[in-house]
């Protein structure tokens, strides 16, 4: 059963910042073993991951209420949206939103009629399969709506975006802005956390919430201080690779080389 509310939109009002994983495993031992971690929040990636629907039921599920759960679609359109909302997802984020007008958008395929585009359907994992049937008049209220700022138009564009009815959040992306902005792979280039300081104060003076990706103790620290509400501070996929080279390495080099067989 779905527990009503949602923890994570009530959290952006807290003035500690919310700590949270990303998971790209696809798998929903994965996710559960994330959420035990004590995390606020678990972002289920389906841009760069490859989740499906189903796949993310099954790590809804699995994690419960151990934490909150964002996904994030493929890409900003409708469709996905409409089933991920029915599987039971009440946090959503979506990538390359540069304009008011795309998150205008996005807030419209996450409510029904008459203010939105939202489907409706009475028999939905949302709904407790149709035994919750106050369920379509309070699923606005409960639903979160995040937004990634990912370019120098969307950062030139912040104040707008984070004004539009709807909009909870905006989430910079500091990947892709640091390509759009000539730095490719160079996410801590002077430039580009310049921008995103900067967009993070902006985001936090409009009243919204403000986030961002930061792996690590360092680049957490760097973006709290930056004023940032909801920080990434690692994934499942960036965990283990790092952890299982770590512990290989530092087992290997306790042991003397074997000697060649005569």
């Amino acid at each position: 059963m779905i527990k009503i509310g949602n923890r994570f939109k009530e959290g952006l009002s807290r003035s500690d910042p919310q700590l949270g994983l990303w998971v790209s495993l696809c798998n929903a031992a994965s996710a559960e073993i994330a959420a035990g971690s004590g995390a606020d929040w678990l972002l289920v990636d389906m841009e760069h991951a490859p989740n499906e629907i189903a796949t993310v039921a099954d790590q809804l599920r699995a994690v419960g209420e151990a934490a909150a759960v964002i996904v994030r679609p493929p890409t900003s359109e409708p469709v996905i949206t409409k089933r991920l909302l029915d599987i039971g997802v009440k946090t959503l984020m979506f990538p390359m939103i540069d304009s008011a007008a795309q998150a205008r958008a996005a807030v419209s395929w996450t409510r029904y009629p008459p203010e939105g585009k939202r489907g409706i359907s009475s028999v939905v994992r949302a709904s407790n399969y149709g035994r919750d049937t106050g369920y379509v008049g309070r699923a606005s209220t409960e639903i979160c709506v995040i937004v990634q700022a990912e370019t120098p138009l969307a950062l030139e564009n912040i104040e707008e975006i984070a004004a539009v009815e709807g909009i909870d959040a905006i989430f910079i992306g500091p990947g892709d802005l640091a390509a759009s902005m000539g730095y490719i792979g160079q996410t801590n280039a002077e430039p580009v956390q310049r921008a995103i300081g900067e967009a993070i104060t902006r985001i936090n003076n409009v009243g919204k919430g403000s986030g961002v990706l930061a792996y690590g103790h360092a680049a957490t620290t760097r973006a709290i201080g930056q004023g940032a509400g909801f920080v990434a501070v690692g994934a499942d996929t960036w965990i283990l690779a790092r952890e299982t080279s770590a512990l290989v390495e530092s087992c290997r080099s306790g042991f003397p080389a074997r000697k060649p067989k005569p």
